[in-house]
């Protein structure tokens, strides 16, 4: 029996050792953590080789071997033929010489990020971190460190929760351009990189699928992540036994390990609640009846640094996480480091942004649930993924709710994810007439000492909001009360 057999056979055997097995009703017995539901919002890290060139967007390896294509025009002009110099060049150009970990965390730290998921291996096969399984590694080559172990350490010093994504299975096809003219992905001596390279309409093999699920266990064992993140090629059909393999085996591991941990999917790779579905740049119009995520980014030029990159301005991104957790979701929010290993200062400046409004309302965030109906306001908001390649114009008047409660009581939460122009903010679903909100006790607003003046109608409880928050985002009204919260409704915007 080879070295691989062998891991296959231990794999299977944890796989089906219990308290899960390898099945979808077995696995639909998952629950998500409290500590994942509570958390609310992550940090995703894109940095890899990709950022050498920093051109176009973390595609740039498959690009630049797509003929007609600006990435192809723009590396034969910059390096010349795809002889001469392919991708695999760049590697030894990605020495990362200013990267320092614990930065990174400092920042992520300040942002008021509870998980970290550094991207171990994107498409382009270059893996961050220690394996056995490829000598193409941050290890072996380029920086010459171990870049998500590294950077787990430095996160969980800092109280934080580790995660990691793996985009290896679009690998099959990722490079298959480079196999249509005279490129290095043609030379048998580098098929260890970027094979197989074959075409996206052919299933993976059982070599590759084997593979895949190894390194995936590899990544576990060495790190155990607690956040599984996977991009959307594995709901090819051929994935789903090793997809209900990993599964169990991950599961029973962080149960031994004493652990809850979470795997992201996306579409209809997992059977539903088997594992965490992931809508990426998106969003959702009612409250979920599970937790889910929304992974997104500052950007939209690319989930990598580029120098034209457009950002999202913090109010945007302020408004994007609440209204995720406003409907059970989590926010993981992508930034991407520069080649030498630093954060760029924009993305520096975003989180301290994100993180200085956190400081102030937090409560109205962390550790909180869905309220009868997840918000209201005159903006629609499109729901499904990829729809935030444009800016979202909130008004003062697009409001979400949030709720929890403690010993003091129950507190409700009303954030106006616009600016609130004219001094009053409006929240229609606590007026009288709505019958959704009984009697309270108290009403404050978040970040404001003093007393604040409201009034409420049928049509809507009104709060004068303190003059250093006129024309602000992102003001948040509590209320206190003490009697039962009603539970949510999974019917949209009230």
């Amino acid at each position: 029996m080879g070295a691989d057999d062998a891991e296959l056979a231990r794999v299977r055997e944890v796989a089906t050792r219990g308290p899960y097995q390898p099945t979808w009703e077995s696995l639909q017995r998952y629950t998500a953590p409290r500590w994942y539901a509570d958390a609310k919002f992550g940090v995703f890290t894109h940095w890899g080789v990709y950022s050498v060139p920093a051109f176009g967007n973390e595609w740039y390896a498959r690009n630049m071997y797509r003929r007609g294509t600006p990435e192809f025009e723009h590396h034969v002009a910059t390096y010349g033929p795809h002889t001469e110099f392919g991708y695999k060049d760049f590697v030894d150009r990605f020495t990362a010489p200013r990267f320092d970990p614990a930065a990174w965390v400092a920042t992520f730290h300040r942002a008021g990020a509870q998980f970290v998921v550094p991207v171990a291996e994107h498409h382009d096969g270059f893996a961050m971190y220690a394996t056995a399984r490829s000598e193409w590694n941050s290890v072996a080559r380029g920086p010459g460190r171990d870049v998500v172990g590294e950077l787990g350490d430095a996160v969980r010093a800092a109280g934080m929760v580790l995660g990691a994504s793996s985009h290896r299975a679009e690998h099959w096809w990722f490079m298959n351009g480079g196999r249509e003219f005279d490129s290095d992905v043609r030379d048998p001596a580098h098929a260890a990189f970027y094979g197989p390279a074959l075409r996206e309409e052919t299933a993976p093999n059982e070599q590759f699928l084997e593979d895949w699920l190894l390194r995936t266990v590899e990544l576990v064992d060495r790190y155990r992540p607690q956040v599984l993140w996977f991009d959307w090629w594995i709901e090819t059909p051929a994935f789903e036994p090793y997809l209900k393999l990993f599964a169990a085996y991950y599961y029973n591991e962080a149960a031994r390990w004493g652990r809850e941990v979470v795997i992201n999917y996306k579409w209809n790779a997992f059977a539903d609640g088997s594992a965490v579905y992931d809508v990426e740049r998106g969003a959702l119009h009612g409250i979920h009846p599970r937790v889910w995520q929304n992974d997104t980014s500052v950007g939209r030029t690319s989930w990598s640094w580029v120098p034209d990159q457009r950002y999202k301005s913090v109010p945007e991104l302020v408004a994007e996480l609440v209204d995720v957790v406003a409907k059970n979701g989590v926010l993981l929010l992508n930034v991407g480091p520069k080649a030498d290993g630093t954060l760029a200062p924009e993305e520096v400046e975003i989180l301290h942004g994100i993180g200085d409004w956190l400081t102030v309302h937090g409560e109205a965030v962390y550790g909180t649930r869905p309220w009868t109906v997840p918000g209201e306001g005159p903006t629609h908001l499109a729901a499904g993924s990829f729809v935030d390649s444009t800016a979202r114009d909130h008004t003062g008047a697009d409001v979400r709710f949030t709720v929890r409660e403690d010993p003091s009581g129950t507190h409700l939460y009303a954030t106006a994810l616009g600016p609130v122009t004219d001094g009053v903010l409006r929240v229609r679903s606590w007026g009288s007439g709505a019958g959704l909100l009984g009697e309270f006790d108290d009403l404050r607003v978040l970040g404001h000492a003093g007393p604040v003046t409201s009034r409420r109608t049928a049509e809507a409880l009104e709060v004068d909001v303190p003059a250093d928050r006129v024309g602000t985002s992102g003001v948040v009204v509590r209320v206190t009360r003490r009697e039962p919260v009603p539970p949510p409704r999974h019917d949209g915007l009230h």
